[in-house]
């Protein structure tokens, strides 16, 4: 994946998304789906908002996609063709997919440190 130069630049601006100044910050509101600037949202009145990582971009449109990549200023699962952060990332470990969201850290550092090889 190769970020822009803009995302680049707030990546080596800010080590995590809690580093964005307040008034910079973007929240996601998973009540009505609206990304908003303040708590609490002003759409829904929801208070429990999740603090965005600034090169979240919200914006993809693939549906199903083989890999994954991790974002290097928040750790989150991303699309590996654009960035976006709106992904659900599944995997197949117990012989049925899950969403590995409920997974424990320690599992989901698993994932991420597997290595994988292309079929010959």
């Amino acid at each position: 994946m190769e970020w822009s130069p803009e995302q680049r630049q707030l990546a080596e601006r800010y080590h995590s998304p809690e580093d964005v100044p307040v008034k910079e910050r973007r929240y996601k509101c998973h009540t009505c789906q609206h990304v908003v600037h303040t708590s609490p949202c002003p759409v829904c009145n929801e208070t429990h908002l999740e603090l965005m990582c600034p090169l979240d971009h919200c914006d993809c449109s693939h549906e199903v996609i083989s890999g994954i990549e991790y974002c290097p200023l928040c750790g989150a699962a991303v699309c590996p063709h654009c960035g976006s952060h709106d992904v659900v990332q599944i995997s197949r470990v117990t012989g049925y997919l899950q969403d590995v969201s409920g997974w424990n850290a320690g599992k989901q550092q698993e994932l991420k440190d597997r290595v994988r090889y292309p079929v010959a």
